[in-house]
């Protein structure tokens, strides 16, 4: 019996949840007719089944020429015209605003039924386009997608010039972030060029121009009138913009943030943050612990609320802000502190981007099983703290990027770091470490919830290409950044002036050296070659080759062999374990236990007990995860920046 004829049996034998999946498997057949396409499509709709897994085999149904009269039908009666009705709404809305807005100089607008696009409903968030020309469904649109793929701000010379802008999200990020001419004393309109008039009014259905034309920022320029940019305000409109003085930065001004991730510990971020300082468009901290940001923000409140003010402008602003957010004290923060305004152009024609690089002092994932999806997700409270944080609820404008270094190097500086660096010298109770390779087994920061907020527009970038193409790497990240490509990213700078140290022993600037390090005395091949094989997936996915795995089979005994072989690591944790518990153990009666035997023993316990969790971890990934986010839905790899080959000093590092 094919799945077809199963499909139809259990249709009538009205077992409707039964026929709807076997007629899903239907239309996941690669050999199927229409008609079978069509059969499938049609009882999962009309038995209220997946509407859209219906709806795409209508729309490709139509595409390819099959039974259009009948879906065209269909389609209208249940998709378009319950819902024509706003959209008809909206066009005669932005037509009437648009007819009396001074700077569209074409008013002649087509009826709502003459418009060449039909804009078909398909969830609450976007809609499939039909092209009354073409007689065709095109793509999903979601004008609300918050993702800027466009580099609207490449040259701030002249004013912005954006050609066929057909997304509400981008629209209203250049509104929000383009200054008044008024505000910067010179002519600074946002020019939107359209080339076609019917496609530009058949998208006045769906955008919103009213809220958009308040401020009087856009010029519209239809087709031919492109030779018109730059308008001279002066001579056309009688508007001398130069007579007036520029104004500060305003606290709500500032809505787009540079969230500078943290992948794991040791990934070059201060790099980063190094060649980012001192950018004419950015407000810039650097490496911020969050758990000391959210203190300073709650210490700022508190002087807000009891007047401890100082007498800056930003302070003054904030004083006068109707119930401040913890987004507005953050702004204030950055805008208050000299050093994050280092280079800021203060006459520019944007808004400043405020980088925030919120740091912990490391990152952790622990393995959930979610009874109800049967699937196992990763948590880190970590990320949760940053997810759940009203700071970044509140910013409009999210981009986020992330650093990332060879596993294996910064694996090993992670240990070198704990053992050397993490506290002063002399306060050996600090100085532990950890189980850095368990943390690194489960660490799958460069994977992203494809519906998660914080990561739609978000790209991951190497340290490797950093360091060693450096003018192609920060070109493209300007890009994606949206910020200018300036001088002071040719360098790497900071509060202590260029080439800063940021622990002593590193690498200083374009210094190449740290790309090659391996450390060694850090960490055993066995542990390494467990990492790349259990991380491959990555290695291949960013361009990184093997060290230290092979390629061979592996099977449990391999990884039993390789886990023994872990004695640089399991030293060092023994050595400083056993220094913290001798110091901090006490008895009962609170006298300090100087036993260095009973310290071994708690030591050899501790170190005993990440074994049994490495063995653990090892023994569920082998059985091969599949990684999971919050939402229950499969974590996809984060976009590696991508380079202009014509930019490349040498050759890519693999």
């Amino acid at each position: 019996m094919t799945t077809i004829e199963m499909a139809r049996k259990m249709a009538d034998y009205q077992q409707v949840e039964s026929a709807q999946k076997a007629y899903a498997l239907v239309l996941g057949q690669a050999e199927k007719t229409p008609e079978e396409e069509l059969e499938a499509a049609n009882y999962i709709f009309f038995s209220q089944g997946s509407y859209q897994m219906a709806y795409a085999s209508f729309v490709s149904l139509y595409n390819r020429g099959y039974y259009q009269a009948e879906l065209m039908d269909l389609m209208l009666q249940a998709f378009y015209l319950p819902n024509v009705d706003e959209q008809k709404a909206r066009y005669e809305a932005n037509c009437q605003a648009l007819a009396k807005y001074a700077y569209l100089f074409q008013k002649d607008f087509p009826a709502f039924e003459d418009l060449p696009v039909l804009f078909f409903p398909y969830d609450d968030q976007g809609f499939i386009p039909f092209s009354k020309s073409e007689n065709q469904f095109g793509a999903y649109i979601d004008f609300n997608r918050p993702v800027i793929d466009r580099y609207f701000f490449k040259d701030l010379e002249n004013p912005i010039l954006a050609r066929d802008v057909f997304s509400q999200y981008q629209l209203e990020y250049l509104n929000d972030n383009v200054r008044k001419s008024e505000w910067v004393g010179r002519e600074n309109h946002i020019y939107l060029h359209y080339r076609d008039w019917a496609m530009f009014c058949a998208h006045l259905s769906c955008l919103d121009f009213v809220s958009l034309l308040k401020e009087e920022k856009f010029v519209f320029l239809i087709g031919d009138e492109i030779c018109q940019y730059p308008i001279d305000f002066k001579a056309r409109f009688g508007i001398d913009y130069s007579q007036y003085p520029v104004k500060p930065i305003g606290i709500r001004e500032v809505k787009r943030m540079i969230w500078h991730t943290q992948l794991a510990s040791h990934n070059g971020t201060d790099f980063f943050n190094e060649v980012l300082y001192g950018h004419p468009n950015l407000l810039i901290i650097g490496t911020t612990m969050l758990k000391d940001m959210l203190e300073n923000i709650q210490t700022a409140k508190e002087n807000l609320r009891k007047r401890k003010l100082n007498n800056s402008y930003t302070q003054l602003q904030l004083s006068q802000l109707k119930a401040p957010t913890d987004k507005d004290i953050l702004v204030s923060l950055f805008l208050d502190e000299k050093y994050a305004r280092n280079g800021l152009d203060t006459k520019s024609r944007i808004v400043p981007a405020l980088l925030f690089q919120p740091h912990f002092s490391n990152i952790q994932y622990e393995l959930r099983y979610n009874e109800q999806t049967r699937k196992t997700a990763l948590f880190s409270k970590e990320y949760d703290k940053i997810k759940d944080s009203p700071i970044f609820r509140e910013f409009k404008y999210i981009k986020a990027f992330t650093a990332m270094r060879r596993i294996t190097t910064s694996y090993g500086a992670t240990i070198r770091f704990m053992q050397e660096y993490k506290e002063s010298p002399r306060d050996k109770r600090n100085n532990l470490v950890g189980d850095a390779f368990s943390q690194w087994l489960l660490n799958r920061s460069f994977m992203v919830d494809p519906q998660d907020r914080l990561y739609q527009d978000s790209v991951l970038v190497r340290f490797e290409d950093g360091k060693l193409n450096p003018t192609a790497t920060f070109t493209a990240l300007a890009a994606f950044l949206d910020i200018p490509y300036a001088e002071s990213m040719t360098y790497c700078s900071g509060i202590g002036g260029l080439n800063p140290e940021t622990l002593k022993g590193n690498n200083r600037g374009f210094d190449p050296a740290a790309v090659y390090r391996t450390y060694d005395d850090y960490s055993d091949d066995a542990d390494r070659a467990l990492l790349e094989y259990f991380l491959r997936d990555a290695y291949a996915r960013y361009g990184y080759t093997f060290h230290y795995y092979h390629g061979e089979e592996v099977d449990l005994s391999w990884i039993d062999e390789k886990l023994a072989q872990m004695t640089t690591l399991d030293r060092r944790m023994m050595e400083t374990f056993q220094t913290a518990i001798h110091i901090d153990v006490t008895a009962g009666d609170g006298t300090l236990l100087d036993n260095q035997n009973t310290a071994r023993a708690m030591a050899e316990k501790r170190v005993e007990g990440a074994r049994g969790n490495r063995y653990n971890i090892t023994r569920a990934l082998f059985q091969g995860l599949q990684f999971v986010g919050h939402s229950g839905q499969p974590l996809r790899f984060m976009d590696q920046l991508k380079l202009d080959p014509a930019l490349l000093e040498q050759p890519l590092y693999h």
